[in-house]
């Protein structure tokens, strides 16, 4: 689904990322963590050309992303930001009709039936009519889940997802996050959710520095990291 070859990102003379190469498989959920700084953000945004590269090729079920429309591109591509990003004047329900109904031309009546059946999905049916302000964080976030599924999308992103949130609202998102990937979806996911890592991923990504040090299983990479900056990440987690 997702084949990144040799990309290179640069801010000044910050080298953000640094040939990455790596390939996604379809209904494959990867986890992408790292130390702050380390390039996670920076690689997940890449892909929905949120960033813009500046060598190398990254490539969307075979097609270069650079050569299709910016708008098809992310409208198979779901993004869920660490900053839920809704619009304070739009409903739950709302939200999550916008794209059907103004970029795929769906019936109102189509795009409301799908957006309660992704809230449904979400365990917030009951807060269709809700503006975000009266809604909780967690509550917020599962909203834009539901808004990112609203097109289809056959790929989530999701840039670190639960850290703007209290403790106690994390596992709410993580609950929706895990129902996602065991109904097959391809994920790459930024987060510092180790538990969720050791859980749900297929693969574990560990970044340091703009380049991907060390990719295992979770259970191998949580038991017997291979790259010492891995290892001193998780000792620095576990004491925490």
């Amino acid at each position: 689904m997702i084949q990144l070859d040799k990309v290179n990102k640069w801010y000044g003379q910050y080298h953000a990322l640094a040939d990455i190469s790596e390939q996604v498989a379809k209904n494959e959920v990867v986890v992408v963590c790292g130390p702050s700084g380390s390039g996670k953000s920076t690689l997940i945004r890449t892909l929905n050309r949120l960033e813009e590269i500046d060598g190398g090729r990254i490539a969307i079920d075979v097609r270069d992303i650079h050569a299709r429309r910016l708008d098809a591109l992310r409208a198979g591509i779901g993004f869920v930001f660490q900053h839920f990003k809704l619009f304070p004047h739009l409903t739950a329900l709302e939200h999550c009709m916008l794209a059907p109904v103004n970029l795929k031309r769906a019936s109102k009546l189509e795009a409301r039936a799908y957006a309660m059946e992704l809230l449904d999905g979400v365990g917030l049916a009951h807060k269709a009519d809700a503006y975000p302000h009266e809604l909780s964080g967690g509550q917020q976030q599962r909203v834009a889940i539901a808004r990112a599924l609203a097109m289809r999308p056959p790929i989530m992103l999701f840039d670190e997802p639960t850290s703007a949130l209290d403790p106690e609202m994390v596992g709410e998102v993580l609950q929706v996050m895990r129902k996602l990937a065991g109904q097959g979806m391809t994920m790459v996911c930024v987060t510092h959710e180790m538990g969720f890592a050791r859980d749900v991923a297929d693969r574990v990504l560990f970044m340091s520095e703009g380049r991907i040090l060390e990719r295992a299983a979770p259970e191998e990479f949580f038991t017997s990291p291979q790259h010492p900056r891995a290892q001193q990440f998780l000792a620095d987690r576990s004491g925490r």
